[in-house]
């Protein structure tokens, strides 16, 4: 049996080709690798003292007394190779357990991503709320470092990001980069995002919008002149914008629908797929741009008409999941398998596909 050394296990992990890390009671270390949970071989099964060894491994003080009370503890770990990792520790039934996200250091362009240009016209814009959205382990901060990069490279501007906890490390190029953390920098999303407003920032990055106080505080950055980027867990740009207009109060609502039309520049859901292969994943999108027309029907509350919209947008780089997975499956990338479990509307994937 292997010894359980956390560096060498990332390293081993980071070789697969994973993507997280798990340990877990009862289960040796466990990797997820192109979307599909695989045991490590060779390692004993977790114990609670292995877990505690790892975990005292891996954490500053400040880690250890959040984790001692029994709460969720999420930081950035850089393991001896000097890569970068998300972790999240919390408890299952009374142990301990730990997920590891693997990170890159070099931030990947859009095109690196197979991303639209549109994404690179969104990041360039002068102000306005952007949001990339999808399932947890979709790709939405990879995503959004690649946006940031974007601007970062080519515009003459101070960023400022908020994350909990920071996931890739932006150095100063065309513009200035502060990078905040949750807990280490700044105590939440929303009192970092009141303060980023005197603090000169052109564009603010919002980790993730989780309450209706970040997410007020975004919208009214948004509002003021800045370029907001953040993610929600939604899927689609209708239930994106249902989602933070439902946060407000009944009789707030219907001011919340006016200013999302007038500061949204677009929504991108997105979803990780596995390849026809199995070697890969590949990125299924939804993109919304606004438009005078989607403007009109986030005011008049018709948000479930903005589907439409969107697939009759292919002018404007628009295109619906539905869409996206259909040229997928028509080039041969995904099969028709997997992209029927994540289409939106059966019918209408087959009607494209058919067509």
């Amino acid at each position: 049996m292997k010894e359980i050394e956390i560096n060498q296990i990332l390293d081993e992990a980071r070789e697969m080709g994973a993507s997280d890390l798990h340990f877990t009671a009862g289960l040796p270390p466990t990797v997820r690798l192109n979307g599909k949970i695989q045991k490590l071989k060779g390692y004993p099964d977790c114990t609670e003292p292995i877990m505690i060894s790892v975990i005292n491994s891996i954490t500053a003080i400040k880690q250890k007394q959040v984790i001692q009370k029994g709460d969720d503890a999420d930081f950035a770990y850089v393991s001896a190779s000097g890569m970068r990792h998300r972790v999240n520790v919390f408890r299952q039934r009374g142990y301990h357990a730990i997920a590891f996200r693997l990170l890159l250091n070099e931030i990947p362009t859009l095109l690196d991503l197979n991303l639209p240009a549109l994404l690179g016209e969104f990041a360039m814009a002068p102000r306005g709320l952007v949001l990339v959205t999808g399932p947890t382990g979709s790709g939405k901060s990879t995503t959004l470092a690649a946006m940031v990069d974007h601007i970062n490279r080519v515009k003459n501007c101070h960023i400022i990001t908020i994350e909990d906890p920071i996931e890739y490390i932006h150095t100063h190029k065309q513009s200035m980069v502060n990078q905040r953390e949750i807990h280490s920098d700044v105590d939440s999303f929303g009192s970092a995002l009141r303060a980023a407003l005197r603090e000169d920032p052109d564009v603010i990055l919002v980790g993730e919008m989780r309450d209706f106080e970040t997410i007020n505080a975004a919208v009214t950055a948004a509002e003021t002149g800045h370029l907001v980027l953040s993610t929600l867990h939604t899927t689609g740009a209708a239930e994106t914008l249902n989602r933070i207009i439902d946060v407000y109060p009944p009789h707030s609502q219907g001011q919340c629908r006016a200013q999302l039309a007038n500061i949204v520049v677009g929504v991108v859901s997105q979803t990780l797929i596995p390849t026809k292969d199995g070697r890969n994943r590949v990125a299924a999108l939804e993109i919304m741009a606004m438009t005078d027309a989607i403007a009109s029907l986030i005011r008049d509350g018709k948000t479930y008409q903005i589907p439409n919209s969107i697939s009759t947008g292919r002018a404007k780089g628009m295109f619906t999941l539905d869409q996206n997975l259909a040229q997928l499956t028509a080039l041969g990338i995904v099969s028709k398998e997997e992209a029927l479990e994540r289409c939106q509307d059966r019918r209408e994937y087959e009607r494209i596909l058919t067509g």
